[in-house]
Order: structure tokens, then sequence, then C-alpha cells
């Protein structure tokens, strides 16, 4: 994955400039996480693994509502840091060089809390009985010191202690359990590469299904009493998986979990491998069906190839929102086209004072961000045609796999799969506010 340029890297962040840095990449987390529930009490340790994309000084973790007590740079002891409200700031002994690999250890403690967003409470947050993280996109500072940027994607090893009573649900494929003296220990390595926002762990009094759906290892994780409602509501994803494998290539990782929490919410959460839903989402009458279509697709659209900066959301949650559309029609629901028509003519009725491809950060969580989003995506299916289209979606995934994307590089490879120069269309769906009409 190749570094922006300093300009482009500057506009892909500016949305959130105080979130991460571009001077330096993480290679891997390590989160050593012991917790009480009961008291909300977090005694953890980190080690970030990174290397240095410009000369360092100083490295700088966004680290939020929690204290650092210890911090070690390769080991060293002696080495010195400062912490505001949101950054834990690490001093160098010595410059260290462009290329130059470091790891930093770092123990921290407090009662993890969210913090709050124009977008509300993101991070880590109480359940009536447990835990949520919802990241999205700046509470991963929250739960541990990271470099908190959707384009620095890692590895992760995330082990977590706590009550014996509790089952823990993270990122990744669980590679131990054990439990001693009351308390529960369980590990969860994610090899693919994730964006901060995208980690996540859940904590609940928890019934685990495992099962192996239309050729992926899936886990299901939800309190029992909501067991017969969970099994009506979700039984809908082998074939989900079905038809998103097909039209936009295989599942990216090794597991898909669910979690469906006691408590309700509003929305809900998407991670990466997996999604988080309320009490409310599972009805036993399917009244969820298409947000777990928009959660399930992130894990193409969004999670496997994500965004370089926040400006570009609309590659997640249009293509997400679209996913939807594509699932009601290979379902037997309307059609892609109805859907789309049907949503062109609401946002017609809307205010058209934002652009697709620069919403604004006040505007990029807006609906209709995901609803013109998805009707770019239908605009160009009929420009295009069906073959051309999907090949198209197939090949973006598989090219970007892992990585991030800008916009500028989905119209540079959509224009691979029209005959036809495709600039027009763009502009006019991705670059001015005035809504044009579908094909």
């Amino acid at each position: 994955m190749s570094n922006p340029a300093p300009d482009a890297a500057a506009a892909a962040h500016r949305y959130l400039p105080r979130s991460g840095t571009d001077a330096f990449r993480v290679d891997s987390y390590d989160l050593d996480l012991r917790y009480k529930v009961s008291t909300n009490r977090l005694d953890a340790a980190a080690v970030i693994s990174g290397r240095a994309v410009t000369g360092l000084t100083s490295i700088a973790l966004d680290l939020v509502n929690l204290r650092a007590r210890k911090v070690r740079l390769d080991g060293d002891r002696r080495t010195r840091f400062t912490q505001t409200a949101t950054h834990l700031v690490v001093q160098t002994p010595r410059p260290i060089a462009p290329g130059t690999e470091f790891a930093i250890e770092v123990e921290y403690a407090g009662m993890p809390a969210p913090r709050r967003s124009r977008w509300g409470t993101v991070g880590w947050e109480e359940l009536t009985d447990g835990v949520l993280v919802a990241s999205q996109p700046s509470g991963a500072p929250t739960w541990f010191p990271c470099n908190d940027r959707p384009s620095d994607k890692a590895r992760y090893r995330i082990r977590i202690t706590t009550e014996q009573a509790y089952t823990v649900i993270a990122n990744g494929v669980l590679v131990d359990h054990s439990v001693a003296s009351g308390r529960g220990s369980w590990t969860y390595v994610q090899n693919e590469p994730t964006a901060t926002y995208l980690a996540t762990v859940q904590i609940g009094r928890y019934a685990v299904e495992r099962h192996s759906i239309a050729g992926v290892d899936a886990v299901l994780a939800y309190p029992p009493a909501l067991e017969l409602d969970v099994h009506a509501d979700f039984a809908a994803l082998s074939a989900m998986l079905e038809v998103f494998q097909s039209a936009f290539g295989p599942y990216p990782f090794p597991t898909y979990t669910v979690v469906v929490t006691d408590d309700e919410l509003e929305i809900p959460i998407e991670a990466q491998g997996m999604a988080t839903f309320g009490a409310n989402h599972a009805d036993g009458h399917g009244g969820s069906e298409r947000l777990i279509a928009h959660e399930l697709s992130h894990q193409w659209f969004g999670n496997s190839v994500g965004v370089a900066g926040w400006r570009d959301i609309w590659l997640n949650e249009g293509f997400a929102c679209y996913a939807e559309w594509i699932w009601s029609e290979a379902s037997g629901g309307r059609t892609a086209d109805r859907h789309a028509r049907a949503h062109h003519f609401a946002l017609r009725l809307k205010p058209h004072d934002l652009v697709l491809d620069d919403p604004g950060v006040e505007q990029m969580f807006d609906d209709r961000v995901y609803k013109r989003g998805a009707c770019t995506l239908h605009a160009l299916r009929l420009t295009i045609g069906d073959e051309r289209f999907f090949a198209l979606l197939r090949s973006w995934v598989e090219e970007h796999r892992g990585g991030v994307v800008t916009t500028a590089e989905f119209r540079a490879h959509a224009a691979r799969y029209s005959p036809a120069p495709l600039d027009e269309l763009f502009d006019a769906w991705l670059s001015s506010k005035k809504l044009p009409a579908l094909p």
C-alpha cells in the first residue's frame, strides 16, 4: 500500500486533522486488556509496532480518557512522554530516520468512556450488562493508543480478560480461551489489514453458535432469551453471502461474526469481519433484513477496501446502500431499478447542498450521501450494462483488497470498463450539487 503524496494526504485528512498522522505507519497492535465489567475498570498494555515515514523526533498517538503510566520506546525504560486530553506524545532520544522500524510499549489504565463528537458519542461504551465498542470515525483512542486514521491499516492481536460469566468477541479468529480464578481470557488474531475505527470488542452474556454458511465460517452471539428471534431474522445470511460473493467476489475475511446485544441500539455497527445489532433489530419477523444486508456488504466495501480519507465515505456507504438493493432484487423483492428511482425522487425533494465526493465533515454521514451514492452506482450500471458493471465491482474489490482507495481511483477504474468516456456522468453525480437525472 503506497503512501499518498503530501498534498493528497492533507486533503484526505482535513475532515479530522487532529486524528492520527502520516508521519509514521503502524504494522501491528498487540493489546492486552484486563477489564472489570462490574466497575468499568480497564488496566491494559499495548505494543505498537511501526515504521517512520518522515524523520521523527517524537511520536504522537491518539489516546482519550485513559492515563498512560509507563511508556517504553524500543525497550528503553527511560523513555519520556507527555499526555494531553487526546494525545500521548512519546519523545525519541534521537531522531528516527525515515524507513526505520520502532516499537512502543504503553501501560495505561482508567475508566473507558465514549468521546463526544459532532455525530454523537463514539468509542467504548458500557451496556446495561457488558460493553460495546463503536468507533466510527474517531472512537478507537477511547480504548487503546493508536494512529487513528482510516488510511493506516494494521494487524491486531487482542487479548481480553474479564469476569468468567461474560463472553468476549473481538475482531479476527479466536486462537485461545482459558478460565482461571473466576476470570476468562480470550485471544483474537486479525491478520488482515484493519483500520483503527474497525477494531472492536464486544462483551456480554452471550450464547455463541459457530456455523459454516456459504463456505464462510460464521459466529452468531446473542442473549439466550432472543434465540428464536435471532434465528428467524438472520436465517437469510447464507443466501446473502452467496449473492454478494457472486456480485463482489469471495468473502474477504476468515470469519463473519454477528453480535446481537441485549440492549437496543439506534443503528447497527460495522467492524472488520463483524457486525453488531441491538435487540430491537431482532424482531423475529425480518424487520431488519435491509440492515443485515447493508452491514454484511461493508466487509467488501469499507472494511476490505477502505477509504483513504473521510471525504470519500460514499465509497463505503453508497456501495453498502446499493448492496441492499442488489439483495432485494436477488431475493425476489423490489428491483434495484425501482429502489433507485424511488430514492431518486425522494432526493429531488431534499436540499441540494452537498457534493458527493466532498460532502464536508458536518454532512459526511448524511443519508443523502448513502442514497445519492447508491443512485450513482445505478446510473453507472445503466450506462455500461450489467456484465461490465459487476465485472468492475469484482475487480475493484480484488485489486484493492486490504488497501485504501479514493474517488479518483474509482473513476479511473470504472473507465476501464466503459466503451465511452464517463467523465460527464461522474462529474454530474459526484462533483455537482445539482441532482442529475437517472438514465
